[in-house]
């Protein structure tokens, strides 16, 4: 396999991907120009938008760790994308849902990756509650678009079926 034969089987996935990490960012720099820590601004009954920061992983796993897991949460993130990268080069053009749900995680990964590099923690703007008396953890794009990803190769494993005869 030479390297223009990989990266025409990969390229329109990672400009996916790159489209995520662009919009995560556009929309981290607004909300941090413009929030101070902690401030919400309501714009539904059930959704605000407020300016939080997250040292750990999905639902503040490992927040208090002390700093390491800044490492941790950013190798697993590496190891994400190359493994995501090798994957889209094997089944580019065979498996479109699964390469755009592929896309999509790592877009999102790499959005948290820069966050934790370049600041030491992600930046989370969407707040969902209901009622005042129940929030969900703030997140962001990067986490929606892995969220969106994860749902569609859920969706994907179960209502697409695999062509006779193909393996991948």
């Amino acid at each position: 396999m030479t390297f223009r034969y990989m990266w025409q089987q990969a390229q329109r996935w990672w400009a996916l991907a790159i489209a995520v990490v662009v919009l995560d960012w556009i929309t981290k720099q607004a909300v941090v120009a413009n929030l101070f820590y902690g401030q919400e601004i309501h714009l539904l009954p059930v959704l605000d938008l407020t300016l939080r920061y997250n040292t750990g992983a999905a639902f503040s796993f490992l927040a208090q760790a002390g700093g390491w897991q800044r490492w941790l949460f950013s190798l697993i993130a590496i190891a994400v994308v190359v493994g995501i990268s090798w994957r889209l080069v094997r089944i580019g053009r065979k498996n479109p849902w699964e390469a755009a749900a592929l896309s999509l995680i790592m877009g999102g990964a790499l959005g948290n990756l820069h966050d934790r590099l370049a600041y030491g923690h992600v930046v989370d703007f969407v707040q969902v509650h209901w009622q005042q008396s129940w929030y969900f953890p703030a997140f962001n794009v990067a986490d929606s678009a892995i969220t969106i990803g994860v749902i569609l190769m859920l969706l994907e494993g179960l209502f697409v079926k695999p062509k006779k005869g193909e393996k991948e």
